[in-house]
Parts: C-alpha cells; structure tokens; sequence
C-alpha cells in the first residue's frame, strides 16, 4: 500500500539556503505512470547551478530539485508495459530524448529542471517511458550515478568517439564524468591520462589503474600528455573545464574528438581556429544522452563488472552537507540515500 505523502527536497526561492525538507501528498499513478520508491539520489554539479539561478532559466516554487535517481516499483497505472511492481531502476536525464539518436527539438525537459520536477523525495511519480532497468551488479547508491555522468562518459566515449581498443583517452579532474570515462575506457581497451591539480586526488586516481596521471597545475601539461602517447597525441578528450581549449587541443591527436561536457571554467569556449585547423579535430558537444544509449550503459556496466567510484553517501536529511561536499570538489560521486 502506497503512503498518503512522502518527504522530499523542495527550493522555494534561488540559492541553496532555500531548500526544505517537506511532506507533499502522493496518489495512485495514472494512465501509463509508475511510482518508485526512491533508494539513492546521485548529485551533479548542474544541480548546484540549477539551485543558485536556474542555469539562466526561469523557475517555478516549490522546484524539487535532483536528475538522478535508483530505486523500486512499487505501482503501476493502467497500461503500463515497461516496468513491474519489484523491478529495480534507474531514470532516464532526459523526458523525451528516448530511442532516436539525436532528438528532433532543439530543447528537452530534463528531470529537477524548470520544466520537470526531479527526485529528490522518497517516492517519485513518472512515466513509464522514463525508466530503464537498473544494472544487476550494482545497488542503488551506485546505480544511480549511472543517469547523468555515467551515461555523458560512455555517450562520449562510445557514440561521439567511437573508442577502439589502444586508442587514448584524456580526462580531466577526479569528478563524477572524468572517473566514469577513465573506468569505462580502461575496460574497453584503451588507454588513459588523467589531470588533477590535487596530489591526493592523482594518487588516488592512479590505484584505479590508470596508467597516466598529470598535474593539471604545470604549464606544460597538454605536452606532457602528448609526450605521454609517444607523439601520437589522444584520439578523445573528455572536457569538463571548458574555457579556453587551446592546451586540450595541442594534446589532441590529428583527426581526434573533444567532447565538451563541462563548464567548471566558463559557458563561453575559446578555441584557437590554427590549431583546430591543424589538427583537423572536431569539437562535439555532449548533453548527456538517450535511453537506448543508457540501456547500452546497463548491460556494459553488468558485462564489464566496473563499480562507480563514491565519494561519499548522506541520508536524506543531510542533502546540505552533500551539497557542501560537492561544491568542496569530489574524488567520484555524491550520493544521498533515502533511507
């Protein structure tokens, strides 16, 4: 039996400060609907700009913020099809970017978004079509990193780069999307270079059994990295500082891919048209990705056995500290459970 409410995260104005913890009502899905009782919440840092102003997009209060979410059927409205009562899933980013390789709007409502409450409440009313089967392998803390930064690395790295065995992959930093590429082009074959400008945090990344760990903070670092494919330069490289492209770029192998998932260091990209010319690369940017593309993730990630690095889970109640955690910069994800 379903309860009357449930808790969940509302923002009743920008700025983080305006979360609140409240109970809103919950009835029996409708046509097509499913309810999910929520296990785990994966946190990005699009949720921290989505909080403070909207990432430039007009919000409707109370907004229940959050994209990323693990959990169990637990109803099903009338003609539902997809999914049973006791089947774990996960959430697709995306409302209607479903099967079609790239969708045919320009724009598409995204779950915690001024157009799509999220998932940051203990149960969740979607659609059906908005579901996909959770990974076997992994529970609910885990598997929920899958929807966004999960899926944005294997779209990168598999659908825009068509990685091949022995290619090289460039990631930068330790977060979310850098470490999911770094796991998921090691266990396709190829081989990785990382940047971080943490000493700690390129240790770390070095026991994942990534081969090349660079410290972003040196100058040379883009030539580092091509030193470090012995002159042949990286066939992908996953941006997620933005800005300015030119070092990502010297890196780059001729004829490689940049895929542009970030904004940590600006909306706005500079690129140096030489060297882009020189390189003949292209420049590609990624908005996470499909439900076929996440049914694709699934079964690899149960094929391949890869475990999503953690940073740390919180509980429900404590989404201000996770919040905190995130903004301080994280080695993998931020997870709150439900519990």
């Amino acid at each position: 039996m379903l309860p009357f409410t449930t808790w969940q995260w509302q923002l009743h104005d920008y700025g983080s400060s305006n979360l609140r913890l409240a109970q809103a009502p919950l009835s029996r899905p409708g046509p097509h609907r499913v309810v999910v009782r929520v296990g785990a919440v994966s946190l990005n840092y699009r949720d921290r700009l989505i909080l403070e102003n909207g990432m430039g997009s007009p919000l409707r209060f109370p907004l229940v913020p959050g994209s990323d979410l693990a959990g169990q059927v637990v109803a099903v409205g009338e003609g539902v099809s997809r999914v049973g009562v006791g089947q774990r899933v996960i959430n697709t980013f995306w409302r209607d970017w479903l099967d079609q390789p790239v969708p045919y709007q320009t724009a598409d409502a995204a779950f915690g978004s001024a157009d799509l409450p999220g998932v940051l409440s203990q149960y969740v009313e979607v659609h059906e079509d908005n579901l996909v089967a959770a990974p076997r392998t992994l529970d609910d803390g885990a598997a929920s990193t899958l929807v966004c930064a999960g899926l944005t690395a294997w779209h990168s790295l598999v659908e825009v780069g068509r990685l091949q065995a022995g290619q090289w992959v460039l990631v930068q930093g330790s977060g979310g999307v850098s470490l999911f590429a770094a796991q998921l082009a090691l266990s396709l074959g190829a081989q990785v270079i990382l940047t971080s400008a943490s000493a700690d945090k390129r240790e770390r990344a070095r026991a994942l059994g990534i081969q090349q760990v660079i410290d972003r903070t040196q100058p040379d670092w883009a030539e580092q990295a091509w030193q470090a494919t012995g002159g042949r330069g990286v066939d992908i490289a996953v941006e997620v500082a933005g800005g300015d492209l030119g070092r990502t770029l010297e890196a780059l192998a001729p004829g490689g891919v940049i895929t542009v998932v970030g904004v940590l260091e600006g909306f706005k990209l500079q690129i140096p048209c030489a060297t882009l010319f020189a390189k003949r690369a292209r420049i590609q940017g990624i908005a996470v990705g499909s439900r076929r593309t996440l049914e694709d993730l699934v079964r690899w990630i149960d094929q391949a056995g890869i475990t999503p690095t953690l940073a740390a889970e919180y509980a429900l109640a404590e989404l201000p500290a996770a919040l905190a955690h995130l903004k301080r910069g994280a080695f993998g994800k931020v997870v709150v459970r439900m519990d």
